[in-house]
């Protein structure tokens, strides 16, 4: 009998959701994400010094011998990213998702400035836009980014997505695709109501059928691929999703089982479904998020947590430097 792995390739496109370039050639997906967090955790390894005395080596001599360590660190930390999203495009045959500074994620301009510089870089070593995805938190500042981007013909992931509100300003926006987090969703509700959640009961498995539903039922173009899983369930229950970013350690789990897997989430069965549509705008937006206490606290949980591990890689640039 074929892996659950397996199966689940069958109908959901698998991408893998780490900075961890072993893992890629490992489990071989299509896509691969990564995020602050990950890409922290995957410079403090040995078997990335290289690449990061590469990254800081390239930002001496571009600024020249005479530059101060600040602005070695800034450039470096710019370009660290990329680096990363590069090699990874070298292992995968598709996509991978490059994260805009968490701190900008309220600032439309700033936010739209430096994903065309990420974008400038990728370019410059003869990457094309269409492999890149510009990651953008779901602020309503970042969803007009995203579409202003989207226009531009660089492709954005938006993150940080916890509620129906987000989903829908990204559809509008017309954005290539949205990550909702199905683990902080769940996490936030066990913490709230002291409850365990399983299978289809769970919240964050539910986030994402309602939001997957939602799109097809009303033809959006914008692609939904679940994220930030806590365990195999949360994945199964969501099979037929239009893409899955899954750990390591979940994709190992996964390659381990065997089982049926049969599909939960079907376009045509979305698409005869009993949905009303909602109106979406800046004013409704605002209204939702603040009635949404669970997407409105895990949203700016979020940001900050990126934002600290960022802080954490530029000092951890400027030890090296």
């Amino acid at each position: 009998m074929a892996t659950l792995l397996e199966q689940l390739r069958q109908m959901t496109k698998v991408v893998a959701d780490t900075g961890e370039f072993e893992s890629i050639v490992k489990y071989k997906p299509q896509d691969s994400t990564t995020n602050p967090s990950l890409i922290m955790a995957a410079a403090k390894m040995p078997a990335y010094g290289a690449l990061i005395d590469s990254v800081i080596a390239d930002a001496k001599a571009e600024l020249g011998k005479d530059a101060d360590k600040k602005r070695i660190v800034e450039m470096a930390f710019s370009h660290l990213a990329v680096a990363f999203g590069k090699k990874i495009l070298e292992i995968v045959p598709g996509r991978v998702s490059t994260e805009i500074d968490a701190r900008l994620s309220y600032d439309t301009d700033a936010t739209v400035k430096q994903a065309r510089e990420i974008i400038a870089l990728y370019e410059k070593d003869g990457f094309t836009r269409e492999r890149i995805l510009i990651k953008i938190a779901s602020t309503w500042e970042g969803i007009q980014a995203a579409e202003t981007l989207e226009k531009e013909g660089i492709h954005c992931n938006m993150t940080l997505l916890f509620g129906m509100h987000q989903a829908i300003a990204c559809a509008e926006a017309k954005v290539t695709l949205i990550s909702p987090f199905v683990g902080r969703i769940l996490d936030w509700y066990k913490k709230d109501t002291g409850k365990d959640y399983k299978g289809a009961e769970d919240p964050g498995v539910r986030s994402v059928t309602a939001i997957y539903n939602y799109y097809k039922k009303f033809e959006y173009k914008t692609v939904v691929m679940g994220a930030s899983f806590r365990n195999m369930g949360e994945i199964t229950e969501l099979a037929g999703c239009d893409l899955l970013t899954i750990s390591p350690k979940l994709l190992e789990e996964l390659d381990s089982t065997e089982g049926d897997l049969p599909r939960k989430l079907d376009a045509a069965v979305a698409k005869a479904s009993k949905v009303d549509r909602i109106e979406m705008n800046k004013e409704i937006f605002a209204r939702m998020h603040a009635e949404d206490r669970m997407a409105n606290e895990k949203l700016k949980e979020g940001i900050e947590g990126f934002s600290a591990a960022l802080v954490d890689l530029e000092k951890l640039l400027a030890e090296k430097v």
